[in-house]
């Protein structure tokens, strides 16, 4: 295998890596953000986290793999990514460890000031980490002040301004839909049908952004369009991103949840195909001046290097989606409360 096929078969892995993470930690992610909002009393509360609680940490495996794979195959881009985000990747840490800690703690006292202070751990943290998601991929489109070396020049300010924030607001809204529609599949009678009436509403909130952040990048993101102008074909990408999100109500209001689930997933993965779409061939573009734009050829580690990783890709890839697979075969259904519930 040639070392530019290489080099592009780890760029579409990463991308398959990050697919993964967020379709499968976005409904984490969303139960989280709807968590206060959804249940009631105290008992669908514990419904609500219990729906999650065996996939979670299986979910976020995705992101530690994208981590792992972006230093060994392109180390001059994971550098930089995480350079550039020092402050962003410290909240958002804190905030997978609020979660995970929210989730283990909340149960463990009966009282319900101390289980309504992990309640609003869980959902800050849910609600955080999502945004900083957004607010990143926002940056990366935009482009950032790289300089000499690859070394961001800005500052934490100069990364939350306009764009990105709408970014953030949008993958928080599709999140949380993505998050309800779950919740819909694994709650029934009068929690179920709760949510099936925030649907809708959320339907709109995430439509509604979705257009304005499809204007906005096409004013602030010029270079975001400019592969689909050389490459026509690529027109497909965008156009099966809209049909996707005007799917999501067409399957719901025909009463097959499970494909609005589907749908939602296929509108992550819709997204994320238009970003590498929009990127490609850029890691991080650099907006003091090009040279000095994070790229496939300049961050790429040797082609032995990447031959080596492949094997492993071939082989490891294969057992984490066995184990997911499993998992989610093995805790399919409603969500039923015993006493070794959160």
């Amino acid at each position: 295998m040639s070392y530019e096929t290489l080099t592009f078969t780890w760029f579409v892995l990463l991308g398959v890596l990050l697919c993964g993470y967020a379709i499968l930690d976005g409904f984490d992610l969303g139960v989280g953000i709807l968590h206060p909002f959804i249940a009631k009393d105290d008992r669908e509360r514990r419904l609500v986290m219990n729906s999650i609680g065996p996939l979670w940490d299986g979910n976020e495996v995705w992101l530690v793999t994208f981590g792992g794979a972006l230093f060994a195959a392109f180390p001059v881009a994971y550098a930089t990514v995480f350079s550039s985000f020092y402050t962003a990747f410290f909240l958002l840490l804190t905030c997978l460890i609020g979660r995970a800690v929210s989730l283990e703690f909340r149960s463990k006292v009966h009282s319900a000031r101390w289980r309504s202070v992990w309640d609003t751990g869980f959902f800050l943290s849910s609600l955080t980490a999502a945004s900083l998601l957004g607010i990143a991929a926002g940056n990366v489109m935009a482009g950032m002040e790289l300089g000499p070396k690859y070394k961001y020049e800005g500052s934490l300010l100069s990364q939350i301004y306009w764009y990105p924030l709408l970014v953030g607001g949008l993958t928080v809204s599709l999140f949380a839909l993505h998050g309800a529609i779950y919740l819909y599949l694994k709650t029934e009678d009068e929690l179920q049908a709760r949510v099936r009436g925030v649907i809708p509403r959320l339907i709109y909130v995430f439509a509604g952004l979705y257009v304005i952040v499809t204007l906005a990048t096409w004013w602030h993101v010029p270079h975001a369009t400019e592969n689909i102008a050389a490459n026509p074909i690529l027109w497909v990408v965008p156009i099966l991103n809209a049909l996707a999100v005007m799917n999501i109500p067409r399957a719901m209001h025909l009463g097959k949840p499970g494909y609005a689930f589907f749908t939602s997933s296929m509108v992550i993965l819709a997204f994320a195909a238009l970003f590498s779409v929009a990127i490609f061939p850029n890691f991080m573009l650099s907006t003091i001046d090009p040279a000095y734009s994070v790229t496939l050829d300049n961050a790429r580690s040797s082609q032995q290097t990447l031959g080596t990783m492949l094997i492993f890709a071939a082989i490891g890839i294969p057992c984490v989606l066995s184990y997911t697979v499993t998992i989610y075969w093995i805790f399919r259904g409603k969500v039923k409360l015993d006493p070794h519930s959160y």
